[in-house]
């Protein structure tokens, strides 16, 4: 599948440090250890309507982890899947009385606008689920043949008693997992399964529904299989980071983790990242809940996309939180001031802007702590100016090769 345009990288003096992140297994920092190329792995959009400020803000985060990345020296091999078929997109086109396929084109090609005016570096590999059916059967095939999976009706089961380590993503109990399966399109009410906690690897072909020849019979992926097989196939088990919004921690993380464990006898990856959940009006933006933001409806009305990027790097990539009207305005104003700042002759020295915006960015991607030294720099540049006739430019260099934000 086609990705997007990637943005112009300019190569900063020296290079940065080594990548701590918040590994939700461990609930600790650790330091990612990638070797001269760099694994990671992110759970794509279903496109069953536009992308929405919470999706910007889970890819702004492992886009940083790219530029941080890149920035220490590493190659990186990013993949990232899209869910282009799977029954909230099969509802929305039955809803509208648009084809399946069209409603999935049109709005990945919105996504990919809204990513590449983000300035979002591209994935390596950019993966749908419906050109992936073949490798997916084939890992449900392999799993089948472990032991760890059963059939109803045609459709293959993964055993949730068969999971070794099962748990060790999510680390919740029991009742919790079972309450947040049945409300994140698992079916923990299906009677004939063996333990309501056991989830689809392959649905059989319904009436009317989309299906694919394969081993298994004529049917369709289960969903969190999906991204087991695309990781596998395009970075191996044992990769450096594995992640995506911090809804996906149970059960599709958790579920696609047992995936690879059976199937390879390795972990799927050394770190899972996850991204807090962006709200509205109190509430997680969501599409079922419909209180969302668009980030291509905020271009349309001709807000800068550097803005909506500088808006959500002033929230660390952990912390959930809310959208409200007085982030524009804030964004808009650091904007100008940054951009007069870097427009003068000279400045104060910006070397320990870099090392700032570097430092903050490895301990965690605190974007936060990146923002005010770059805030510091432009309110002593703006006020006192300064003598070092190169600052602006390795400001304006570190706030595009790091942060992401063209001035």
């Amino acid at each position: 599948m086609r990705s997007w345009s990637a943005p112009d990288i300019v190569p900063l003096p020296g290079t940065g440090g080594p990548l701590r992140i918040h590994d939700t297994a461990t609930g600790r920092i650790r330091t990612t250890t990638p070797g001269s190329t760099a694994g990671m792995y992110a759970c794509g959009i279903t496109p069953y309507d536009a992308a929405h400020l919470g999706h910007a803000f889970t890819y702004l985060a492992f886009d940083l982890v790219n530029r941080v990345w890149r920035d220490a020296g590493h190659d990186v091999n990013y993949v990232q899947n899209t869910t282009d078929i799977d029954d909230p997109l099969l509802e929305r086109a039955e809803a509208t009385g648009v084809d399946w396929r069209d409603l999935a084109h049109r709005e990945i090609d919105v996504f990919r606008e809204d990513m590449a005016a983000l300035s979002i570096i591209p994935p390596t590999s950019y993966v749908g689920v419906v050109e992936s059916v073949d490798l997916i059967s084939e890992l449900a095939v392999r799993i089948r043949e472990t032991g760890a999976a059963y059939e109803i009706d045609g459709d293959l089961y993964f055993s949730a008693e068969a999971a070794t380590r099962f748990g060790q993503i999510s680390n919740l109990d029991r009742e919790e997992m079972l309450e947040l399966f049945g409300q994140r399109g698992g079916d923990p009410q299906r009677a004939e399964k063996k333990d309501p906690l056991d989830w689809l690897l392959w649905r059989a072909e319904r009436p009317g529904e989309p299906s694919w020849d394969s081993p298994l019979g004529r049917g369709r992926p289960g969903w969190h299989i999906e991204c087991s097989a695309i990781a596998l196939d395009r970075l191996g088990p044992s990769f450096d980071i594995n992640g995506g919004g911090s809804d996906l921690i149970f059960p599709h993380h958790e579920m696609g983790a047992a995936e690879t464990r059976c199937a390879t006898g390795q972990a799927n990856a050394h770190n899972h990242l996850h991204v807090g959940m962006v709200g509205l009006n109190g509430e997680k933006m969501s599409k079922s809940l419909g209180n969302l933001v668009f980030v291509s409806k905020l271009r349309q009305q001709g807000v800068d996309p550097a803005v909506i990027r500088l808006a959500m790097l002033s929230h660390h990539y952990r912390s959930p939180w809310e959208w409200t009207d007085a982030e524009l305005p804030a964004a808009t104003e650091r904007a100008e001031r940054w951009r007069a700042a870097t427009a003068l002759g000279s400045g104060p020295d910006a070397a320990p802007v870099l090392a700032a915006v570097r430092a903050a960015l490895a301990e965690d991607l605190d974007s936060p702590a990146a923002l005010a030294a770059v805030d510091a720099w432009a309110t002593t540049a703006l006020a006192e100016g300064g003598t070092d006739a190169g600052a602006p430019g390795l400001v304006g260099t570190t706030v595009d090769t790091l942060l992401g934000v063209k001035l």
